[in-house]
C-alpha cells in the first residue's frame, strides 16, 4: 500500500528584536495556509536553529494562531544570529517539503534570507521567501505613508508611559531627560515628544545643516529650561533619540568620561549603558557650570515598548501582511518584502530596490523638512531666540548659544 505524499509545507521563523504584532502575523499566516492545504512550521531560536544539527521547531495548527493573534511578543523564539553562507543546509527543507520560508524581521533577516534562498535554488531546491518586515523604529524604507507594523503600538506604549513622566514633571516641579529608542531614525522620538508635548524633541535628522555634539544636544536642553523660566514654568521633559550616537565619532562618545565596557574590536558597548543618564549626566554638569538650579532625572524609554499588546492599527495592518504573503506565494513572488500601500494593496518590495551600493538597506529617516516636522519643531518646542537674549542674561551670559536656531544653524525666518 503506498503512503501519502507528505503535504507541502510553510516555515515560519522570526529574527532580530521583537515588536508588537508579530504574533499576528505569524496567526495570519499559519491560518491562510492551512487553509489550502499547507503544512505550517514554526522555527524556534531563529536562523541560529534552522542550521542546528537538530533545529527546534513546532507544527503549528489553528487553536494555536487563534490563541496568539492578539498577543506581544513572538510565540517563536528569536535570535540575533546572523549566518554565513557556510552555515547554509537544505536538510530541515527537504525532510519536510518546505516551499516557502516566511521570515519575519529587519533588513539583515531580510538579506540573510536572499542569501539563503540562492543558496538552495542552486541546490535545485524551490524554495520561495516572502519577507514581513518588523521594528518599531519605522526605519524601512516601505512605501510613502507605510509605517512598519509594531511602530503604532510601541509609540501608544511610549505615550502612555511619557504622559505619566510629563504628570510627575509637573507635580514635581522637576524635568525629565528621556531617551528612546530607535536606532539611527528620530521616528518614535518625534512621535512620542509630539503626541505629549514635550517641550524639547532631540532627534539626529534635525542636525542636517551641522555636525551632531554632546555639547549641542545639552545646550538644546538648557535652551528649553531657561526658556520656561523665562515664561514662569519649572518643569518639563526633553526626548532624545538614541539615534544621535549613530552619528557621533568614537572620541566624542568616550570623551563624556563614562566607564564604557568594549568589544573585541575596541568599539564602546553602547548597549550596556543607559543613554538617558549619559544625557542627563551631561546637562547636569553644564548647568553646575552655569550655577543654574534645575533638577532632572533620567528615564530610559525602550525595551518596554517591544513586546507590549498590539494596538487595533498593528492587528489590523498584521493581519493583512500575513494574508498577504500567501497572495505573494501564489502569484510566484519571491525574494521580496510584502508590503500594503495607502489604498489596501498588497505589493512586493524588493530588497535590490532598497539596497545601497554596499548591499545595506538605506533606513528611511524623519524628513525634518516636511512641514508636518517643521510646523512641531518651530510652533510647539520651548527654547531661545533671539527675542529671548535680554531676559535670558539672567541665567545664561552668552544668551546666543543657546539660541536654537543658531545650534542648529537653520534660519530663524520660516513660512511653518
Amino acid at each position: 500500500m503506498k503512503s501519502e505524499p507528505m503535504k507541502d509545507a510553510v516555515a515560519i521563523l522570526c529574527a532580530g528584536g521583537p515588536a508588537p504584532g508579530i504574533n499576528t502575523v505569524i496567526s495570519a499566516v499559519t491560518k491562510i495556509f492551512l487553509l489550502n492545504g499547507y503544512t505550517v512550521l514554526g522555527i524556534n531560536g531563529g536562523y541560529k536553529s534552522l542550521f542546528a544539527a537538530e533545529p527546534q521547531y513546532d507544527y503549528l495548527d489553528f487553536e494555536f494562531a487563534d490563541k496568539i493573534y492578539s498577543r506581544g511578543g513572538s510565540a517563536l523564539k528569536m535570535s540575533r544570529h546572523k549566518p554565513k553562507d557556510d552555515e547554509f543546509k537544505t536538510e530541515f527543507f527537504r525532510k519536510n517539503n518546505v516551499k516557502l520560508l516566511v521570515t519575519i524581521g529587519g533588513d539583515d533577516t531580510a538579506s540573510s534570507a536572499n542569501r539563503l534562498t540562492k543558496f538552495l535554488s542552486e541546490q535545485k531546491m524551490d524554495v520561495k521567501n516572502i519577507h514581513v518586515p518588523k521594528t518599531i523604529d519605522n526605519d524601512l524604507p516601505l512605501p510613502e505613508g507605510s509605517p512598519t507594523f509594531g511602530y503604532h503600538s510601541a509609540k501608544e506604549e511610549g505615550v502612555r508611559l511619557a504622559t505619566t513622566i510629563y504628570e510627575d514633571a509637573r507635580t514635581s516641579g522637576n524635568w525629565f531627560v528621556v531617551s528612546a529608542m530607535g536606532r539611527e531614525a528620530g521616528h518614535l522620538a518625534f512621535g512620542i515628544g509630539t503626541a505629549c508635548h514635550y517641550p524639547m524633541i532631540i532627534i539626529p535628522e534635525m542636525f542636517n545643516k551641522t555636525k551632531i555634539t554632546f555639547d549641542k544636544i545639552t545646550r538644546l536642553v538648557i535652551s528649553s529650561m531657561v526658556k520656561r523660566r523665562l515664561l514662569g514654568i519649572d518643569y518639563g521633559v526633553a526626548i532624545i533619540s538614541e539615534g544621535v550616537f549613530h552619528f557621533m565619532s568614537e572620541k566624542e562618545i568616550i570623551d563624556t568620561g563614562i566607564n564604557f565596557t568594549y568589544d573585541d574590536h575596541g568599539h564602546p558597548e553602547l548597549g550596556n549603558v543607559s543613554k538617558s543618564h549619559i544625557f542627563n549626566m551631561l546637562t547636569q554638569q553644564a548647568l553646575k557650570e552655569l550655577r543654574i538650579t534645575v533638577k532632572s532625572r533620567p528615564n530610559e524609554m525602550g525595551y518596554e515598548l517591544r513586546c507590549c499588546r498590539p494596538v487595533a492599527y498593528d492587528l489590523s495592518y498584521a493581519t493583512r501582511l500575513g494574508l498577504g504573503v500567501y497572495k505573494l506565494f501564489r502569484e510566484g513572488k519571491t525574494g521580496c518584502m510584502v508590503t500594503v500601500d495607502r489604498t489596501g494593496h498588497i505589493l512586493p518590495l524588493y530588497l535590490k530596490d532598497v539596497e545601497d551600493e554596499n548591499g545595506k538597506v538605506k533606513p528611511r529617516l524623519v524628513n525634518v523638512e516636511s512641514e508636518n516636522v517643521q510646523l512641531i519643531f518651530r510652533n510647539n518646542l520651548h527654547f531661545l531666540t533671539k527675542a529671548d537674549y535680554k531676559g535670558a542674561k539672567k541665567y545664561v551670559k552668552n544668551p546666543e548659544d543657546y539660541d536654537f536656531y543658531r545650534i542648529l544653524e537653520w534660519d530663524e525666518t520660516s513660512d511653518f
